[in-house]
């Protein structure tokens, strides 16, 4: 097997404003994985907030290499782990390891001429609405983007909070509820909150028809989190707080939902532990993502029959994605049923560096 990489700029339509920062364009790093004449492929973003900027992605791949291209081939380094097999596994980053087993099952399923929902246990296509984001924006600005992407067919729209002063968040929630009524709102801080503002503050929200919110309060306190989620008139769904299949299964049972990030978790199959261990605990799945291409979207759409929330929109953020093939622009991502592997496909070609 033959492993090399590019890295190029995704750039977002429009800044994104959360509580902790504003977002105009990330590095994408494309993972190709070679054998037999075919090419398998994986994206891993940069991201400051996981600690993982470009070089770091880039030296954690010259480090693998070595390893994945020793494997005969991408059944064997499927079976075995790859990640496992390679020198300083416990050093590698989660995104990385994301994209390698991307790419190894784009390839798979391209070798076997099978989707590669089929190769993770689902007979048919998955196919599932998912939330939209409106950042941190006026009310009337906030308004009018959730009248449009309604009009586009969109039922469910995430809404980020954590303003310095609550009172902004209910004026654009509210905003958002008159521009797009009879729509799901889902509202995330992004850890913005202190235990008792967001007991105080989710009643008032779940007024204004919020039906889930993700991570109120900062991360590193579970029991805190677990708290407001007892308290709380809207399910809580751990985010930030529930990076890796053991913080996922110690917040089992104590918040509604943890939002399984491939880029956190460590990739697919990471999130199918995940998914198992949560079965029958009470705590349901949110599949979420990273601002990425359809590339790096795709391997979460393949998984998205399980989960009770998707938000699965980081490729509809962008001013031009390079990759298709996994929809999203009238409010619902689908796995193709007819293409073998993520089943995404070039656009254009990008400028690569």
């Amino acid at each position: 097997m033959r492993l090399t990489w590019h890295t190029t700029e995704l750039e977002l339509a429009e800044p994104l404003r959360i509580s902790r920062s504003v977002m105009a364009r990330r590095d994408a790093v494309w993972i190709a994985i070679e054998h037999g004449g075919l090419t398998g492929w994986g994206e891993v973003v940069s991201s400051d907030y996981l600690g993982l900027p470009t070089a770091r992605i880039v030296r954690h791949l010259t480090t693998a290499r070595p390893a994945v291209e020793h494997l005969p081939d991408p059944e064997t380094a499927w079976d075995e782990h790859v990640a496992e097999t390679l020198p300083d596994f416990s050093q590698l980053s989660a995104g990385v390891l994301a994209g390698l087993e991307a790419a190894l099952l784009d390839l798979i399923g391209k070798r076997a001429g099978r989707p590669a929902h089929q190769l993770l246990g689902a007979h048919t296509a998955p196919a599932a609405q998912t939330a939209r984001t409106i950042g941190i924006v006026a009310p009337l600005q906030a308004a009018a983007q959730a009248a449009r992407l309604a009009l586009n067919g969109f039922t469910v729209l995430k809404i980020k909070a954590g303003s310095p002063h609550p009172a902004e968040d209910l004026a654009r929630l509210s905003a958002v509820q008159v521009g797009a009524p009879g729509v799901s709102l889902l509202l995330d801080p992004n850890g913005a909150w202190t235990e008792r503002q967001a007991i105080d503050l989710l009643p008032r929200f779940a007024d204004l028809g919020v039906t889930a919110v993700e991570q109120p309060i900062a991360p590193g306190s579970p029991d805190a989190l677990a708290r407001v989620a007892k308290e709380s008139p809207v399910p809580v769904i751990a985010d930030e707080d529930a990076v890796s299949y053991e913080d996922a299964v110690a917040l089992a049972g104590r918040v509604h939902g943890v939002n399984v990030k491939l880029a956190k978790c460590g990739g697919v199959r990471a999130a199918l532990r995940i998914h198992e261990a949560l079965r029958g605990s009470g705590t349901d799945l949110m599949l979420g993502c990273l601002t990425a291409s359809s590339l790096g979207i795709a391997p979460a759409v393949h998984l998205a029959d399980r989960a009770r929330w998707v938000d699965l929109d980081g490729h509809l953020l962008l001013a031009d994605d390079p990759w298709t093939g996994i929809g999203g622009t009238d409010g619902t991502v689908r796995a193709a049923a007819d293409r073998a592997g993520l089943g995404v496909r070039r656009t254009h070609m990008a400028v690569v560096r």
